[in-house]
């Protein structure tokens, strides 16, 4: 899979890089596999925009996805890779030898006609679950389950992988995209490999449009509000904020502020913090 850059021809298309989409090769979903959503669009029971900047967008299906590879013993074959509107991952269609089909997390350099299998006993192979106590040091490792049997809930996006730095106890560490290092149950499951289309953090979308398709409607900066409608706004000309550090549209405190609780019961899991990323690295911008 790689990348593609067009001609700038137009304006839309000059900054454009999109997945040349060469690694699927599943042209049609997965009729029992997929089911209509209630698109929210950010409002709540009453119709209140409850979250800001979201609507629109082109139509779509989702796609069950078997998070919790629960079918311990049964080999299956990749049919086909497939796109999923949903994620910026692939998935991956697989053939169960007794007859069933599901769609997992295409793994990174999954081939089809490849056999996975998912249980304590399975092969040390790319694409195959088996709990994190039977994981060798040093694997990278995929959809991570928190807790036993409710499905992979971490690492799930493309390109992203765990790696397997410890165990000790009923626990095992785990080194996390984020560098945070946290401890599994050893029980949990995991999927061995990195997820695949890693190729689309060098993506880029070009124009508002395609945001729009996304279902993301235009955010607007609090400093080119007027006083009542954002506390950064007013002022003549280009005016500061006013204030000792950035607010949100309400009132509280944004940009850098920690808001994970102190007293939250996981913190005894984490061994070390993730690192912070700083305003100008992720180039921020007020709300």
């Amino acid at each position: 899979m790689a990348i593609r850059n067009y001609r700038p021809n137009t304006p839309g298309t000059r900054t454009l890089v999109v997945t040349d989409f060469s690694d699927i090769t599943g042209k049609n979903r997965e009729r029992g596999l997929v089911v209509s959503k209630h698109r929210h669009k950010g409002r709540n029971n009453r119709g209140v925009i409850t979250c800001r900047h979201r609507g629109g967008g082109h139509k779509r299906l989702y796609r069950i996805v078997d998070f919790r590879r629960d079918k311990h013993g049964v080999s299956a074959k990749v049919a086909a890779v497939h796109y999923d509107p949903h994620r910026n991952a692939r998935l991956a269609l697989l053939y169960y030898t007794d007859g069933e089909k599901r769609y997992i997390l295409a793994p990174a350099n999954v081939a089809v006609g490849q056999s996975v299998i998912s249980g304590p006993d399975a092969p040390i192979e790319n694409g195959n679950a088996l709990p994190l106590s039977a994981i060798p040091l040093g694997s990278s490792v995929h959809n991570v389950e928190l807790y036993a049997g409710r499905g992979g809930q971490m690492v799930r996006t493309a390109g992203a992988s765990a790696q397997v730095v410890a165990k000790e106890g009923d626990y095992v560490a785990l080194k996390l995209p984020s560098t945070e290092v946290r401890l599994v149950r050893r029980e949990c499951y995991a999927t061995l490999g990195e997820v695949g289309n890693a190729e689309q953090r060098n993506t880029s979308l070009g124009k508002a449009g395609r945001k729009r398709w996304l279902g993301r409607r235009p955010q607007v900066r609090g400093s080119v509000m007027n006083p009542c409608d954002h506390p950064h706004g007013g002022g003549e000309g280009r005016a500061p904020i006013g204030r000792s550090g950035p607010v949100t549209p309400w009132g509280k405190p944004a940009l850098g502020l920690k808001t994970r609780k102190r007293n939250k019961p996981s913190n005894r899991f984490v061994l070390r913090k993730r690192r912070r990323i700083s305003k100008r690295s992720r180039g921020g911008r007020d709300s």
